[in-house]
């Protein structure tokens, strides 16, 4: 979506480097930036807010000491919504431009490599979505929330693209619009590669899982536990724990601050949501998912550029306007793109009171996609009957799962592809009455004794065991050379690169105790991943050698 009424001023101050205060900047990078405009709304960064200010930005380099970057952005509420979301983008564009650069070269730079003809179809496809999109935007012209909030999310876009090419350094490549786009939609790629029949080979293992989630009431509900671990490849690993204060409008014509204008998040250079996904919002929503896969080839007849909305785009917009729940599935099930299909997940923890009585509905919400049909639940009874929920890659909801042609591996394959027997779902169930505490949580979610635990043992796999059948996988130490009867179980350089977890007392301050990189291992057994013994040969520029990071919990700064 084009600048419109917000220029670029292309002379820009160099930001300052400090060091404040906080416990977070021993030996870290910390840089500070603001957004001021001129009286033509001309917008522009300068290392100090003499002007008039429309927002700030910290980033805190800490890759090597924690694992992660830290980036918050803050924006004034006296300006409008369309110059702080473009100020929001200007500046993590201009802020974050060396680890932009870093992943699109680890992850991106051949992307079209002997991808041709896919290649064109996704730009087609791509330039007829926004431009449907832009046309929706336009004629609501601020009068409807969803599309008003829409169109925000395009607009911080524009800025980032915009900040990111104004601070382009020796060596660094342009990035277009459309560049940046691709990079928010990088998880729905797959999906898009099947939709367009492509014979291309995809680079994700088939069966493959993206995450394992549990949610966990301790005895008397004195806390409720709320938690992500996100397995992916392992050049990606360059990450940036966010949070965007954006005072944003209900709508053009309110004065009222929409319920989730503060957000803090797990994140990656260029990208405007999560993507892991793991959000906590100032609503009181603690928001997460678990990818889950489409096995049921004409699903894929109810993706098409019209009507539809991405992911990244129906997420943020859902975490913006949400008061509950509920309210939460409603609004991101609008316009379902069919791609990137998950199991959605929403706490409400305004509605946890520790050591009182849990309210009987309302406290967790599911949602579950896929392309043509969302379903969505109050599981709130399971919840408190269980005493957790746990997610991991297979569908819950009956419809969803027999939809997805789940049914039909779970027939070919076993139990695998099952929801109650699957591994994870056994691990889950078996060890969740461990957890008493943060630290066994954190225990638990980075768990894998693959050669050891019996529910890590694979029927037909030499040898005899998977670490993909774990909460938090190890995919590069199986054997290369092993025989596996489905590619998930075997060697790939992937596996489970992080873990984040919040509580009640936490999650007031939207905060959450993270740990980046592969998981050691129960009992440190596995041993911490290093590039430097990797077998793969890819690209990880920027990355660390070795990531045997302590758990850090990120203090914010505004």
């Amino acid at each position: 979506m084009a600048a419109a009424t917000i220029g670029f001023l292309t002379t820009l101050a160099v930001i300052t480097r400090f060091c404040s205060c906080h416990q977070n900047d021993v030996g870290a990078d910390n840089v500070l930036a603001y957004a001021i405009a001129d009286d033509f709304g001309n917008v522009s960064i300068q290392p100090t807010d003499g002007g008039r200010f429309v927002g700030k930005a910290i980033y805190t380099r800490d890759t090597n000491t924690t694992g992660w970057n830290y980036l918050e952005i803050f924006t004034s509420r006296k300006e409008d919504d369309s110059m702080q979301a473009y100020a929001a983008g200007l500046l993590e564009g201009w802020i974050t431009a060396d680890a932009i650069h870093m992943y699109w070269y680890n992850m991106f730079r051949h992307f079209c490599d002997r991808r041709t003809d896919v290649c064109k179809t996704l730009h087609e496809y791509l330039r007829t979505n926004r431009n449907w999109v832009e046309a929706q935007v336009t004629e609501k012209n601020g009068s409807d929330a969803y599309w008003y909030q829409v169109g925000l999310v395009y607009k911080q876009l524009d800025g980032l693209h915009d900040g990111y090419n104004a601070n382009i350094k020796e060596g660094m490549q342009s990035l277009s619009w459309e560049h940046f786009f691709w990079m928010n939609i990088q998880e729905d790629l797959y999906d898009l590669y099947d939709a367009f029949n492509s014979t291309h080979p995809h680079r994700k293992p088939f069966g493959a899982g993206s995450g394992s989630v549990l949610i966990k009431l301790l005895p008397g509900y004195k806390e409720l536990f709320f938690s992500h671990v996100t397995w992916n490849w392992y050049e990606t690993m360059m990450r940036i724990q966010k949070r965007y204060r954006l005072n944003y409008k209900e709508s053009i014509s309110s004065n009222q601050l929409v319920y989730g204008h503060d957000i803090s998040f797990s994140s990656y250079p260029g990208f405007l949501y999560s993507m892991d996904d793991f959000y906590l919002i100032s609503s009181g929503l603690a928001v997460t998912q678990t990818t889950n896969t489409v096995y049921n080839s004409l699903l894929w007849a109810n993706v098409r550029p019209i009507g539809q909305i991405s992911v990244f785009v129906r997420s943020m917009v859902a975490n913006r306007l949400a008061s509950d729940g509920l309210a939460w599935t409603k609004y991101f099930q609008n316009h379902n793109s069919g791609t990137r299909n998950n199991q959605w997940l929403v706490v409400n923890y305004s509605l946890f009171r520790p050591g009182h009585q849990m309210p009987e509905n309302g406290l967790l919400y599911i949602l579950e996609q896929m392309p043509g049909i969302v379903k969505t639940q109050d599981v709130t009874k399971m919840l408190l009957d269980q005493m957790y929920w746990a997610s991991y890659n297979v569908p819950f909801i009956p419809a969803v799962f027999k939809t997805s042609g789940q049914q039909d591996m779970m027939n070919r394959y076993g139990n695998w592809f099952s929801y109650h027997d699957t591994p994870r779902a056994r691990l889950f169930a078996r060890d969740q009455a461990s957890v008493i505490d943060l630290q066994t949580m954190l225990q638990l979610m980075r768990s894998n004794d693959f050669r050891n635990d019996p529910e890590s043992r694979c029927k037909h796999c030499i040898p005899r065991f998977s670490a993909e059948n774990a909460v938090s996988s190890r995919a590069d130490l199986n054997d290369r050379n092993g025989s596996y009867p489905f590619e998930a179980l075997g060697y790939s350089n992937r596996g489970a690169t992080d873990v984040k977890i919040t509580s009640h007392r936490m999650f007031k301050s939207l905060i959450f105790v993270a740990i980046s990189g592969p998981t050691s291992g129960t009992s440190s057994r596995l041993g911490p991943y290093c590039w430097s013994r990797a077998s793969a040969n890819v690209s990880h520029l920027g990355l660390p050698d070795c990531w045997d990071f302590e758990p850090e919990t990120h203090k914010w700064v505004f």
